[in-house]
């Protein structure tokens, strides 16, 4: 049976000659692994250049809901990148973003509010011209809602602890080591109170931006098993330095 739905491609890894498994990230079906023969072919009606991290596709796709390899029987994009895959800065975001979503988003079945938020966060991407250097913690931040770690803001004006391992502000230092103390914590909060139209406001100095990337990662691992190492992200910092 045919089925119309969007998707964000998370990645490819070569199959055969000329095919790929295309693990793309879809609105009706959540998660799924498809594969798509000739991409590699000159006249490919599906070329890896549709393929990359993070782009917004329209598919017709066969499903078989305890198949692990689905069809693909149309694709395009829609809509069409214009920045990330031009822009060096915007596209080291997107393979960074990609890497954690490819980790942290695995199941198959439907999420529509998560992947609405993803759909947007790469449509924003695309689009925006300022606040670049803190759309990654951004959009960490907010992912955490859809993936049920967001933090307890409720001290957060006035608390000078965060607890990673509980996920809340707190007056009373934890006792262990998974914590954000001020100014991080402060920065923090910014990111939480601040939208998209603003971001370019929160002034973060290099050096604490890394620091508290490095955390929100450490918060990620604590909250979603076997999540592993992220790289991606030394590239990135270089970038931003």
């Amino acid at each position: 049976m045919l089925h119309k739905t969007r998707g964000i491609v998370f990645k490819t890894i070569p199959y055969a000659e000329s095919s790929v498994i295309a693990h793309i990230y879809t609105e009706k079906f959540g998660m799924q692994a498809y594969l798509i023969n000739g991409v590699k072919k000159p006249k490919a009606k599906i070329s890896g250049n549709m393929l990359q991290a993070l782009h917004l596709l329209d598919m017709v796709v066969y499903h078989k809901p305890h198949g692990n390899l689905q069809r693909i029987a149309e694709l395009k994009n829609a809509p069409v990148l214009q920045h990330i895959p031009y822009h060096i800065v915007k596209s080291a975001i997107a393979l960074f973003l990609n890497e954690v979503l490819y980790k942290a988003v695995k199941h198959p079945a439907p999420d529509e509010p998560l992947f609405e938020y993803l759909f947007r966060s790469v449509e924003l991407l695309d689009t925006m011209t300022a606040g670049l250097g803190n759309f990654h913690l951004y959009f960490l931040i907010r992912l955490t809602r859809y993936l049920g770690f967001y933090p307890d803001t409720g001290l957060a004006a006035s608390a000078p602890f965060f607890d990673l391992k509980n996920g809340i502000y707190t007056a009373i230092l934890p006792n262990h080591s998974w914590i954000l103390q001020r100014p991080h914590t402060e920065y923090l909060n910014q990111l939480l109170q601040c939208s998209a139209e603003t971001l370019e406001r929160v002034h973060i100095p290099l050096a604490e931006k890394r620091f508290l990337l490095s955390r929100l990662l450490d918060y990620y691992r604590l909250h979603i098993d076997d999540l592993g190492e992220i790289k991606s992200h030394r590239i990135l910092e270089e970038l931003l330095s």
